[in-house]
């Protein structure tokens, strides 16, 4: 919970912070007019990407196949278009490392391999067990007698 808390009041302060260090540099208007052009140009790479996905994910369900991976990477398309709609540097440069075929690999590879191993699953399930069927014949030649 507190990692989400210094997300939500960090993020906006480095924004400003580099709103205004570029701003200072290229001038006001040119930094406007940047943050626009990263957007659109953005949004219309996510959406090229995002139609390459869902290509990609109906020739893994055609081979009768679950489009995991395509599945997870549309997800993480969705959240960097996201990203790129929102005004400010630090969340277009992430957006773009995102979109970016070999990034989001890397990425989704780690993210893998973290959780890979606690999940393990075993092949088998400890417990106790009782057999029904001999209580129940049992109980039965003593009712027959």
């Amino acid at each position: 919970m507190n990692s989400v808390l210094f997300l939500i009041i960090s993020i906006p302060i480095i924004e400003i912070y580099l709103f205004i260090k570029i701003g200072s540099y290229i001038g006001a208007f040119n930094t406007i007019s940047l943050i626009l052009v990263t957007a659109i140009i953005g949004i219309i790479y996510a959406r090229y990407e995002g139609f390459n996905t869902l290509k990609s994910g109906m020739s893994q369900l055609i081979k009768n196949q679950i489009p995991i991976y395509e599945i997870i990477s549309g997800a993480v398309l969705a959240f960097a278009a996201l990203l790129l709609i929102l005004p400010g540097f630090a969340t277009d440069i992430i957006g773009l490392l995102l979109i970016f075929p070999p990034t989001r690999e890397l990425l989704l590879r780690k993210v893998n391999k973290k959780y890979s191993n606690h999940n393990k699953k075993e092949d088998f399930i400890n417990g106790e067990f009782e057999d029904i069927e001999d209580e129940k014949i049992e109980k039965n030649k003593d009712e027959k007698l």
